[in-house]
């Protein structure tokens, strides 16, 4: 791993704890709700073995999973585009995709993540484009994120969940969803208790 994305991690990851540690008081709107660092290691590890080129993110928050994935799939010369609405998370984003210069591979859609994927949905070239996928966005919404996404993921392609199992206060939403997709005869899921829980989802068919 190159120094620079090296030493953003690690200064995203202390921010990320202090946080939670309510060490430091942030605006509930500037929160960086992050995936915790096992959870990139396994996003980055997957990416990896799968040789992805061609990656969506739902809901980037400041970056810290985006670069993750990006040290990754740089190196397979893939790109991610990344959703995010809120414009003061939006800008420390960039500012820390520049500083761990991953800003070349990386495209962000600014604005609401329902209509951004409405308009990739009518798009024939995004037709079982992504090879990979993170859904870490409102979870009142994820079966609908899931649903428009599943025709855009390649066959064999992943998509990943997170908060499967945390916070609590999501748990029911999210076993709805993980029923949902295990309903679904296109594709193979599993919940995975890593990190605050990940559902690890193959399109098949």
């Amino acid at each position: 791993m190159f120094k620079e994305i090296f030493e953003i991690l690690e200064k995203l990851e202390k921010q990320s704890s202090l946080e939670k540690s309510r060490q430091i008081t942030v605006p509930s709107d500037e929160r960086m709700l992050a995936i915790t660092k096992e959870t990139g290691e396994l996003l980055n590890m997957i990416i990896r073995l799968k040789n992805a080129k061609n990656m969506l993110e739902v809901g980037m928050s400041v970056g810290y999973s985006t670069i993750w994935c990006a040290e990754a799939i740089s190196e397979n010369g893939g790109k991610i585009i990344t959703i995010e609405q809120n414009q003061k998370k939006i800008k420390r984003a960039k500012e820390n995709f520049q500083d761990a210069n991953v800003s070349e591979h990386i495209t962000i859609q600014e604005g609401l993540a329902m209509q951004i994927l409405r308009d990739f949905s009518l798009k024939e070239e995004y037709k079982e484009y992504f090879d990979f996928v993170l859904i870490d966005a409102d979870k009142e919404n994820v079966i609908e994120y899931f649903d428009m996404i599943l025709p855009m993921v390649s066959l064999g392609g992943v998509i990943i969940t997170d908060n499967m199992l945390y916070p609590e206060k999501y748990r029911e939403d999210m076993k709805k969803y993980s029923s949902h997709i295990q309903a679904n005869q296109k594709v193979r899921t599993i919940t995975s208790p890593i990190g605050n829980g990940e559902e690890i989802t193959i399109k098949l068919r």
